[in-house]
């Protein structure tokens, strides 16, 4: 899990560490930014960035550090060799042209939703989950879709982290998450992002293992009255992508 600045990292991990920061804000940071992210000493970090920036997976400008050419070679052969990718693709672009919404695919990453690919709906008023982003396993469909079907030792442990491992808010959120288990899906209308609707369904590999969600999403005015049938859609279309993984 990655850790945060207030949980000691063993000395061997603080590279992966300050790349895990930098891929996660999606931006240039500051060396005060990573320190304050990491909990890094100045002179620690600056270490850890030098081994970085020697090996091309960070740049510097103007005192800033980014992820480098060679973080995006990674990026580059993850898509190409994906096999999640590769096999929800299809479906995913149907299930766009149906509902003429836009479509994520999700896994869960540490503590967080991680957007891997995206199929964005051609209606000029769209939703989207940037490719790459990520948002903490808390709030929206997707987030507590892929959160619901951890298992039970990796849920419980991100349970405990956000609420504490014995609160009101614990048992709600754990109420919630086994509720999402039962229906088979999970909906949110604007708990990430406003005036946003999403349905997320899970996706299960060979050993029936969930390994990720497809969220559609649309903007909440459109979805309006439309729920079910949309529903019903990224069901149809996560039980098609499963199959597809089962077999391959």
């Amino acid at each position: 899990m990655l850790k945060s600045a207030s949980t000691p990292v063993p000395t061997a991990d603080r590279v992966l560490q300050v790349l895990a920061v930098l891929a996660q804000h999606g931006q240039a940071l500051s060396a005060t930014e990573l320190m304050e992210r990491t909990g890094l000493a100045r002179s620690t970090l600056y270490r850890q960035l030098a081994r970085l920036k020697n090996w091309g997976f960070v740049l510097e400008s103007d005192g800033h550090y980014a992820p480098g050419p060679l973080s995006l070679q990674l990026a580059l052969g993850f898509d190409l060799a994906s096999h999640l990718v590769r096999q929800a693709r299809p479906d995913m672009v149907a299930l766009a042209q149906q509902s003429h919404e836009s479509v994520g695919l999700i896994v869960a990453v540490n503590d967080q939703a991680i957007c891997l690919d995206m199929v964005e709906s051609q209606q000029s008023l769209r939703c989207s989950f940037e490719k790459g982003r990520s948002v903490p396993l808390r709030a929206g469909a997707s987030a507590k879709c892929v959160l619901a079907h951890l298992p039970k030792a990796a849920r419980a442990a991100v349970l405990d982290a956000h609420h504490g491992p014995a609160s009101a808010e614990r048992q709600a959120a754990l109420d919630e998450l086994d509720a999402i288990c039962l229906a088979g899906f999970a909906t949110s209308a604007g708990e990430v992002d406003p005036g946003v609707w999403g349905a997320s369904v899970p996706l299960f590999g060979a050993s029936r293992q969930a390994v990720g969600a497809i969220t559609l999403m649309a903007p909440i005015l459109r979805a309006q009255g439309q729920e079910q049938d949309l529903i019903r859609m990224a069901v149809v279309t996560a039980a098609r992508i499963s199959r597809h993984l089962t077999l391959h």
